[in-house]
């Protein structure tokens, strides 16, 4: 089995950067939204004061979520910016030859520097854009079933990731890969 061609490691932190910018709006636009919001409570976003009694963790209790239809649910600036979000996290994993931050990378940012010392194995990278795909779908779809806190949960947790790999250069999603990978789960080398 050939091995697949590298990529310059500084391009998924390049995404990751952008990526994580991103997923802040997206987050703070989930914890202002119909996320959080208080049924007959009169209040100012997220960090208004709630009552205990109102509170309610009960389907049809105190989440304005609970009582809203699913097109309201699905034109919250929250619930659409992290589909645009999920939408490129799909780019990046069906096609990332084509996907928009690895082109502006390739063409702007890239001729700029010096060559990278080594190159890496793609599909670390790939993987976790698949994992972060996974964890914004999972919020974006309990988020139209009416779940409370779901949107800004799975944003917050996206966002974690990608701020690591864009600050630290520590991937999560490259690191479960591989340990799948040492596990035996993915990744093997065909037999000779």
């Amino acid at each position: 089995m050939t091995p697949p061609a590298g990529i310059d490691p500084r391009s998924p932190r390049f995404a990751a950067t952008i990526t994580s910018v991103l997923l802040l709006a997206a987050l703070v636009l989930s914890l202002t939204g119909l996320s959080t919001a208080q049924a007959d409570v009169a209040t100012f976003g997220w960090f208004a004061y709630q009552p205990l009694a109102d509170a309610a963790f009960v389907p049809g209790g105190g989440w304005a979520i609970a009582s809203a239809s699913p097109a309201q649910r699905a034109l919250d600036p929250g619930f659409l910016l992290l589909l645009v979000i999920a939408l490129l996290f799909l780019w990046g994993v069906a096609w990332p030859r084509t996907a928009p931050w690895g082109v502006v990378f390739r063409r702007f940012v890239r001729p700029r520097l010096s060559a990278p010392a080594e190159l890496e194995d793609p599909r670390p990278p790939r993987f976790a854009q698949g994992v972060g795909l996974a964890v914004v779908t999972i919020g974006l779809v309990l988020h139209l079933a009416g779940v409370p806190l779901a949107l800004p949960i799975a944003a917050g947790a996206a966002f974690v990731a990608a701020f690591l790999n864009a600050t630290f250069a520590f991937c999560l999603g490259c690191q479960i890969y591989l340990l799948l990978q040492r596990a035996g789960l993915i990744g093997r080398a065909a037999p000779a």
